[in-house]
């Protein structure tokens, strides 16, 4: 399996295999040490062994990767006259979609705990991007 794929255009991106395991792991994490942390507010069913937590993982990428960047486009005016603020909000409002969808196994209580994930969830993905995907297009050179 090929970690690094080059493009028509000559852009290098990863694999999509390795990517959805870098994010999933990562969201993993976030969503588990939170509801850990937040035990009151966040609250993830663990009943068959980590199944909710799962699909709520599955659930974020897969709308990470196709509804954000549609509201992100939307936004876009509201985001850039805040100076980039409202970018967490839009994680908020993924959260949310998921909280709904998962009905009682993935619950988060109060917008004020959605802020705190939201935010955690985007330094994630910085850290995502700067410390273990882009060293890994670099290292394919």
């Amino acid at each position: 399996m090929k970690m690094i794929i080059i493009n028509g255009d000559g852009k290098k991106r990863i694999n999509s295999i390795l990517d959805w395991l870098i994010y999933m792991c990562g969201y993993a994490l976030v969503l588990i040490s939170v509801s850990v942390i937040f035990d009151n507010t966040i609250y993830i069913d663990n009943s068959y062994f980590g199944l909710w937590a799962l699909i709520a993982v599955i659930i974020i990428y897969i709308l990470n990767k196709t509804i954000k960047p549609i509201i992100v486009w939307l936004t876009l005016p509201i985001t850039g006259l805040t100076l980039g603020l409202f970018y967490p909000f839009i994680n908020v409002f993924i959260l949310n979609i998921v909280d709904f969808i998962l009905g009682k196994y993935f619950e988060i209580k109060g917008i004020f705990m959605g802020v705190i994930v939201a935010i955690i969830i985007s330094i994630m993905n910085i850290l995502m991007e700067n410390l273990i995907i882009e060293p890994l297009l670099r290292k394919g050179r």
